[in-house]
């Protein structure tokens, strides 16, 4: 017998949060919250890594527990449930990808943007260890030029935006 659930609910309360930032922005901490808040799913690459063993570092192990990451998370807006993805999410593209394929889900589209200062972030890092090898100052200086900060225009296209200011330590 096969069962046949709808691909988009009538009433779909579905909702995707998008939680952005650096190492040590506070996207693990904020998701957890949340997770708990929304009784929602959280999808974190690092603690999966983490769980498996796997170098945290390893780009290709972590692009494949990403797509199966998201394909989970398509499942679960289907039925109506909201999702965290705290995968930092750097690039506007990565963010336009995961927000156009949820919308097509019938899902809403949160951004959490955090942020912090350099310093804070690297102090944080350090504070926390959970890194092997540990970051570095160079490291951490290339992230933050490479990261795409979400702009005026960007964040128009979501349903709520939320800026995290984590400069506090």
């Amino acid at each position: 017998m096969d069962i046949q659930i709808p691909q988009s609910p009538t009433s779909n309360k579905a909702r995707l949060i998008l939680v952005c930032g650096l190492p040590g922005a506070g996207k693990t901490t904020h998701a957890k919250a949340l997770e708990r808040q929304l009784h929602a799913v959280r999808f974190s690459p690092d603690e999966w890594m983490s769980a498996l063993a796997v170098d945290i570092y390893d780009e290709a192990a972590r692009s494949k527990i990403e797509q199966l990451q998201w394909s989970l998370c398509e499942r679960l807006l289907t039925l109506g449930l909201s999702v965290i993805v705290e995968w930092g999410t750097w690039a506007q593209s990565e963010r336009n990808t995961l927000r156009q394929r949820a919308r097509e889900l019938g899902a809403a589209v949160e951004l959490h943007y955090l942020f912090a200062p350099e310093e804070v972030l690297f102090e944080r890092i350090q504070r926390r260890g959970l890194e092997n090898p540990p970051i570095d100052r160079e490291a951490l200086a290339h992230w933050c030029r490479q990261f795409e900060v979400p702009s005026r225009e960007e964040k128009a296209l979501y349903d709520t935006v939320k800026e995290i200011d984590g400069g506090q330590v």
